[in-house]
């Protein structure tokens, strides 16, 4: 909810050495899709590299330092303790599976249009625009601190053509210590002439540019990794899309593009490969995108076929509920693709949507799967998803489909501690309100989350660390 009172922690290439760190109070993480577990008074150790080495339930503070820290071997002065308040909670930090870092300026304007309409009225014109670098600086710079405010600590984001701003994108994310994956997106047909790659050669050499250059700032993809970006199946060439598949199988690095948000799309697709396949997923296929690595987002109008093909590739789909419901796109079928065995996570896609908060994916998810039982008058209940349900596509559900389950999504030990405290603040008459979360006292655990799903926001959100690393913190 605006700027006013939060500041992003900065980084300086000098910063000092980091602690360790234990933090104590109520910690909650999905345990399956369906179910989240909840741990009260216990305490998390955090190593000085970021991974969670241990979980001690009922520990207070004065057994932390009496039992845990002498177990751990760290002296109590080179340990920072971290205690969450009386209705505070610590989460995992949210995964935005796919987002558009360039068009964030353009949130919220997208009239009447649908899809096509969209991209030539509003996106390629400010996509093209940030090839000036001191606009995408400010533009870069505020998503980041825009999207860690809200708790996401791991974006999937599509840059622009522009090597130079692609690699900026890059270096903002890794300075600010958000987690990322870094797309320069590939186009060289259906694109207004200022904005297209001139060949598929071109495209591909640049592509590798910004590979270069993420690896060179980040060899071991720590916390920044480039994911090879053709924007969608329309604006790439076959020839282009071939090669970006080879370059896939060669680097064994993700790939992230559209699929099936749109039926006018869906068409177009058709027409312009009528060589490749019978269906959208197809044409990926035969180029080599359809990967274990690839990340499918929206995927409104996938066929059954499609779908099975896309499980047959252990490819994952990212759920864009506000964006599709914007731009007029259609309900993605969550629970079918789940029943397929399909891993889901949610994306903001901004601009398509309209708010930068994972959160306010997740709540939509849940209207959007309830709109599907009201379609055409049939009632199937099982298609809703639950709260427990779209807080597990947030976080482990986002980091099954961005490749890396065995790092984040979750607060088991050997996990690295990307999470968010988020405070929900007890009505009392005499004091200012803190957010739109009114918590009464007499609500269970299980009705506090559900009212923050439906009502929380960045007020919410108090402290964001990634890796261990505090990035942002709401004052």
């Amino acid at each position: 909810m605006g700027d006013i009172g939060f500041s992003t922690a900065a980084v300086s290439e000098t910063r000092p050495p980091a602690k360790n760190k234990i933090f104590l109070g109520t910690f909650i993480h999905s345990k399956t899709l369906s179910e989240l577990e909840y741990l009260h008074n216990a305490a998390v150790a955090v190593d000085s590299l970021g991974t969670i080495v241990a979980v001690s339930p009922d520990t207070d503070i004065a057994k932390a330092k009496s039992t845990l820290l002498p177990q751990l071997n760290w002296p109590s002065d080179d340990t920072d303790m971290v205690v969450a308040k009386a209705g505070q909670f610590f989460f995992p930090g949210f995964i935005d599976t796919h987002l558009h870092a360039s068009q964030y300026p353009n949130v919220g304007l997208f009239g009447n249009s649908t899809l096509l309409d969209w991209l030539n009225t509003y996106t390629f014109p400010l996509e093209a625009s940030l090839s000036s670098l001191p606009k995408a600086q400010k533009v870069y710079s505020r998503v980041i601190r825009k999207t860690l405010s809200h708790g996401t600590t791991t974006a999937a984001y599509y840059a622009t053509i522009d090597v130079p701003a692609t690699n900026l994108l890059a270096d903002l994310c890794l300075s600010s210590g958000q987690r990322a994956l870094i797309g320069r997106v590939c186009m060289d047909q259906l694109g207004p002439s200022y904005y297209l790659d001139e060949s598929p050669a071109e495209s591909l050499a640049k592509t590798k540019q910004c590979i270069d250059h993420v690896l060179s700032k980040d060899p071991k993809m720590e916390l920044i990794t480039p994911i090879i970006t053709p924007r969608f199946a329309p604006a790439c060439s076959a020839p282009l899309m071939k090669e970006l598949g080879q370059l896939a199988k060669e680097t064994d690095l993700p790939v992230q593009t559209h699929i099936s948000e749109n039926k006018n799309e869906i068409a177009l697709v058709a027409s312009l490969f009528p060589d490749a396949g019978d269906s959208y997923a197809e044409v990926y296929d035969t180029f080599g995108l359809l990967t274990p690595r690839t990340i499918l987002a929206h995927a409104v109008h996938l066929t059954e076929k499609e779908a099975d093909l896309v499980t047959e590739r252990k490819s994952k789909v990212s759920h864009c509920p506000c964006s599709n419901s914007a731009i007029t796109s259609g309900a993605a079928r969550v629970r079918w693709l789940l029943d397929k065995g399909i891993e889901v996570g949610l994306g903001t896609d901004m601009s398509g949507g309209y708010s930068p908060s994972v959160l306010e994916a997740a709540r939509h998810a849940v209207l959007v799967s309830r709109h599907i039982c009201m379609d055409e008058g049939k009632s199937e209940e099982r298609d809703k998803l639950s709260v427990e349900e779209v807080l597990y596509l947030a976080t482990r559900g986002g980091a099954k489909v961005v490749g890396m389950e065995d790092k984040i999504g979750g607060l088991e030990v050997g996990m690295e501690w990307d999470a968010q405290l988020v405070g929900l603040h007890e009505v009392d008459e005499e004091e200012e309100e803190e957010g739109n979360v009114d918590v009464f006292g007499w609500e269970s655990w299980e009705e506090k989350i559900a009212k923050w799903v439906y009502n929380g926001d960045d007020r919410n959100t108090k402290k964001v660390w990634v890796r261990g690393r505090l990035v942002h913190e709401r004052k």
